[in-house]
């Protein structure tokens, strides 16, 4: 069975080809603002995506929450994402954005790995709590920093205080059906080791899903069977919300997505 149109998301979404118009501009548009309390371009590789932007509050940060960005992997960087940072850096937090190696160029399982190093580097600058989250890709890659097979330092994996999927991708071995497996390069046992539903060695991080209730269907199903797998955690069901502006909350202190994010 092909699964492509099921996990098609854009299409479907009512000027769904202006959002990214949008998300750059915005992102421009809030890094400039920030002027040295946004830190760009910092390394934690040597590849040439290996980077991520800190983004910081007046005065020492509460702690240090880490955004992912999505794109089934394959697209996007942390340039279009910067505003999303507004609400927890209001609310006193520093924020990292990485950018990581996409695929086809990095099997899911490299940028796993890529993300718990930016995970570190990001935590060597800023003190205190970690939260980690998420959007689409992002998400899942957000949800992987529970599992005890990513490897943390353990001054890390002691600091992590929440983690916030949003809109995850949870179960992975669907995504074998869908024509983005070409550059995705899915497996059954690459798709098996990267899906969190399927992790039961946990580190012992609360956990809040976050997801539209206008989300296309396969990403509702993604987002419940996670929170049927990993029991104890939260769901929330945004209502009127679609793939694309779940995350705007976070461009608000006083959102509900950021109240959740930040407890």
């Amino acid at each position: 069975m092909d699964l492509s149109e099921a996990y098609e998301i854009g299409a479907h979404i009512p000027g769904g080809e202006a959002f990214k118009e949008y998300w750059s501009a915005a992102s421009e548009a809030y890094r400039k603002s920030l002027g040295a309390r946004a830190r760009l371009g910092l390394r934690y590789g040597a590849t040439e995506r290996q980077v991520y932007d800190l983004f910081l509050p007046e005065g020492a940060p509460r702690g240090l929450v880490m955004f992912i960005h999505g794109g089934y992997w394959r697209s996007n960087d942390r340039t279009s994402w910067s505003h999303l940072t507004a609400g927890p850096v209001a609310r006193g937090w520093a924020v990292a954005v990485p950018s990581y190696t996409l695929a086809p160029q990095a099997r899911i399982s490299e940028i796993t790995r890529e993300v718990a190093a930016v995970l570190g580097a990001a935590a060597a600058e800023v003190p205190g709590p970690i939260v980690v989250t998420g959007h689409s890709a992002g998400g899942h890659l957000s949800a992987r920093m529970r599992c005890r097979d990513v490897a943390l330092p353990a001054e890390v994996e002691a600091r992590l205080q929440r983690i916030v999927p949003i809109a995850p991708l949870a179960d992975l071995r669907p995504l074998m059906q869908t024509a983005m497996n070409v550059d995705l390069r899915l497996d059954a046992a690459e798709a098996a080791a990267e899906s969190p539903v399927l992790k039961t060695d946990l580190r012992d991080v609360p956990v809040k899903i976050w997801v539209g209730a206008d989300e296309r269907p396969a990403l509702l199903d993604q987002a419940r069977w996670l929170h049927e797998a990993w029991a104890g955690t939260d769901l929330r069901v945004d209502p009127a919300k679609h793939h694309f502006d779940v995350i705007e909350g976070l461009e608000r202190a006083d959102s509900p997505l950021c109240d959740a994010l930040l407890g």
